[in-house]
């Protein structure tokens, strides 16, 4: 082993958008770490508090109580410090005065992005873990957040239709996703919605609203779309203006299920991803592995190069949507 490879202190951070699940990670890091007689260190509000010197020793007790609670302990920020040679260089500093020379960030691309330019510049050993309600991280199958966050959004989508079917009325709900349709996906053909808006596919906003009218004909008034937030048209206020412009007989309501599906005690699948990534994420740094970000693929922990896992997005396949198309019907 280098002198790299030597963990002698860990710090974990929590960066970027919050999502079900972190804590989960953060306890499993903390006592594998302790487990493995390595200090670890918990540094409050992502890259900003590092640059602050809000990093803390952690133990054992830290982190109890904590794996059913949504948010993360560790609170979260943004930094434009950190995008500065000189705000890295104060936050590298204040790991070298405590010995951290491994670093865990729970988070999405745009952390991993800041961790990999870090680790290379002051020789930190990074490893990332997937923290994110989009699923928009490449190298891994799921990521933590998801779960937890596209069954809140199936649970309310459930409730609009009970009204949605008591009036007759064309729902347009709004789901998170500004560069990923997973969440509109996911809850979409759960809930049997009979159109579904995403970011990855171009929308024929004209066929739908023939599909719409078609249904109308058919007296079939009750209808489900499901629109991911970053889909082309504006998210779920934009069709609506749309429909409402061609199809101005349509009775029409729109819901945008906004921030609550960040909220809420984590699924049991998220836990326990989040526990098994989070154990590995010490494994790896253990042994010697770094600028790299712990994924799950099928059912198996795989290490994914930061420049992969940012640059090769999630695809979400053509036969999908045909399978919404069809069901639909």
């Amino acid at each position: 082993m280098n002198d790299r490879q030597k963990i002698r202190s860990i710090g974990i951070l929590t960066s970027g958008g919050d999502s079900p699940g972190m804590n989960a990670a953060i306890r499993a890091v903390v006592r594998t770490a302790i487990y493995n007689n390595i200090r670890v260190y918990g540094i409050m509000r992502g890259y900003a508090g590092l640059i602050e010197d809000e990093i803390n020793e952690l133990n054992s007790r830290s982190v109890a109580n904590i794996i059913q609670r949504g948010g993360t302990i560790l609170k979260t920020a943004r930094s434009k410090d950190f995008m500065n040679y000189e705000g890295r260089q104060k936050a590298f500093e204040n790991l070298k005065k405590r010995d951290i020379n491994g670093l865990v960030i729970i988070g999405g691309d745009g952390s991993f992005k800041g961790a990999q330019l870090f680790g290379k510049e002051f020789n930190i050993n990074c490893i990332g873990l997937p923290g994110t309600i989009d699923r928009d991280i490449a190298g891994t199958d799921v990521t933590i957040g998801f779960d937890t966050a596209v069954n809140t959004a199936v649970e309310a989508i459930d409730k609009i239709r009970d009204t949605m079917d008591a009036h007759d009325r064309l729902f347009v709900v709004e789901v998170m996703g500004r560069d990923a349709g997973y969440i509109a996906l996911y809850s979409g053909i759960a809930t049997g919605a009979e159109n579904i808006l995403i970011p990855e596919t171009k929308t024929d906003i004209e066929d739908v609203i023939k599909g719409l009218l078609e249904k109308e004909k058919r007296k079939k008034l009750v209808n489900l779309i499901v629109v991911a937030e970053g889909e082309e048209f504006g998210g779920a206020n934009g069709v609506a203006k749309i429909i409402k412009e061609q199809a101005p007989n349509t009775d029409l309501r729109v819901c945008v299920l906004g921030h609550i599906q960040r909220g809420g005690s984590p699924s049991c699948a998220d836990r326990v991803y989040a526990s098994h990534m989070g154990y590995y994420a010490v494994e790896g740094l253990i042994h010697g592995k770094s600028n790299v970000m712990v994924g799950i693929i099928n059912n198996k922990i795989h290490y994914t190069n930061f420049d992969a896992a940012i640059k090769l997005k999630q695809k979400i396949g053509q036969e999908w949507m045909k399978i919404v198309k069809i069901l639909a019907i």
